[in-house]
């Protein structure tokens, strides 16, 4: 009698899902990957699908698509709500009802969500940047506050609709404003017979005393310059303590308090766990960071239990940074450590992060870029981005595509995805008030 392959369930199928199923391509394992979405995200580029750069379809692709060749390989629809450790059984649900799957070893990469620091309120009026849905509706957002300032009668109204605001200095933060900014400079402009969109002001409000953080002075400086050159006002060291449908509250360090009329707001500040970390946590006593990421073994497993792995956004490990890279890399070593134990080789040795350099565009031609010690800013990094980009796009049809929309947009002055529908924004907020968010959907777990 034939023994039963080895069981492997991934939870996601974001870059450390994806990267752990294609390292069991020649495994003698069989593997299930569920997932609350169809495709593979890559979340570096969602601001371009919000701001008409490029399609939904060209940043994610099918991940039966992408595995269609990996026999060894099934998918299943469903967002993982309960990991048994004892049972070793994961519980999933999707719109056909709950379902359970028994595994062998488990690799945990349910990725992050969006974290608004203990006021979920706020995504009703400021919506995220962590999945396809919110690329949609933060589109929706955007050119329908345009649209309707074309209808607008009265500058107080006016003034409101071509105000945007953006939550955070990070990497999305910057890419979000600037591109904004393009987008009401370079490809609005004579489109509206009423209105002027280079009128637009752009506002991107963090604490944090410089934009993206993590960077060194010369290259925040750099990101900061040019954003400034293209009309974005920064209100650095003033934290959002308050939205609503018309506009936001900002206090300044002394305490003291502005409201700044916005039609449109995009929150692009804090990262929180799948609220699957918490519950393993809890489960297993393993320690937890302020934003809810476990604190595993050096071979990123879960403390007391080999057989789970928690790679990606869910983990954290010696002080590691919370990247795209790592992720991927993560994924790789933890599918690479179950082979090892399936053949019965030796133990794969401790988990170690390669820093391949941390890149965000600003603007067309503008980027900034660190790789080891090398750090440069503008025309040769945007290059440099775009590469990397490239290289990491899943699929030859995507790269060729993404290209032509690149040129496109960054040539030319044209958006091709300007197409965009209130019900993405109404809908959505439906959904939210009826307590019935979409299956893909993964809050964050709020810091401390």
């Amino acid at each position: 009698m034939d023994t039963p392959l080895h069981h492997v369930v991934i939870v996601g199928s974001g870059f450390g899902g994806l990267f752990a199923a294609q390292a069991f391509a020649h495994a003698p394992v069989r593997v299930t990957l569920l997932s609350g979405t169809n495709h593979h995200l890559f979340q570096p580029l969602l601001y371009q699908v919000a701001t008409g750069v490029l399609s939904s379809g060209e940043i994610a692709p099918p991940t039966r698509d992408v595995l269609k060749r990996q026999r060894n390989v099934r998918v299943l629809l469903g967002l993982v709500t309960h990991i048994d450790l004892d049972a070793r059984e994961v519980t999933s649900t999707s719109p056909l009802g709950e379902r359970r799957t028994s595994y062998d070893s488990i690799i945990v990469a349910a990725g992050a969500g969006q974290s608004y620091f203990g006021n979920d309120q706020f995504a009703q009026f400021a919506p995220g940047l962590k999945g396809l849905d919110d690329a949609l509706e933060v589109r929706g957002r955007i050119l329908g506050a345009f649209e309707l300032a074309e209808l607008s009668t009265d500058d107080a109204t006016l003034d409101r609709l071509l105000t945007f605001v953006v939550v955070g200095a990070g990497a999305t933060g910057v890419e979000m404003a600037g591109q904004i900014a393009e987008l009401s400079r370079r490809t609005l402009p004579g489109t509206f017979r009423h209105i002027d969109p280079a009128r637009t002001r752009i506002v991107v409000i963090d604490p944090v005393p410089q934009v993206l953080p993590g960077y060194s002075d010369k290259l925040s400086r750099a990101a900061a310059d040019r954003l400034e050159s293209l009309g974005v006002e920064l209100w650095l060291g003033r934290k959002v303590v308050d939205v609503d449908e018309d506009g936001v509250v900002v206090e300044d360090a002394d305490g003291t308090r502005t409201r700044l009329e916005a039609a449109c707001k995009v929150w692009a500040a804090g990262v929180g766990a799948s609220p699957l970390a918490a519950q393993l946590a809890e489960d297993s006593g393993a320690p937890t960071d302020r934003a809810g990421r476990i604190e595993v073994e050096d071979d990123c497993t879960l403390p007391g239990h080999p057989e789970v792995f928690v790679v990606g956004d869910l983990m954290t490990i010696k002080g590691y940074p919370w990247v795209a890279q790592l992720a991927m890399q993560s994924g790789t070593y933890a599918a690479r450590a179950i082979t090892r134990r399936v053949r019965g080789e030796e133990p794969a040795p401790p988990f170690r992060y390669r820093d391949k350099g941390m890149m965000a565009t600003v603007a067309r031609f503008h980027a900034v870029a660190r790789i080891g010690r090398f750090e440069t800013a503008g025309l040769f990094a945007w290059g440099l981005w775009l590469g990397v980009h490239l290289v990491y796009l899943i699929g030859f049809k995507n790269r060729v595509s993404t290209l032509m929309h690149w040129v496109v947009s960054f040539v030319g002055r044209s958006r091709s995805e300007q197409a965009a529908t209130w019900q993405q924004v109404v809908g959505r907020n439906a959904l939210r008030r009826e307590g019935s968010p979409p299956l893909a959907a993964q809050p964050g777990t709020d810091p401390d």
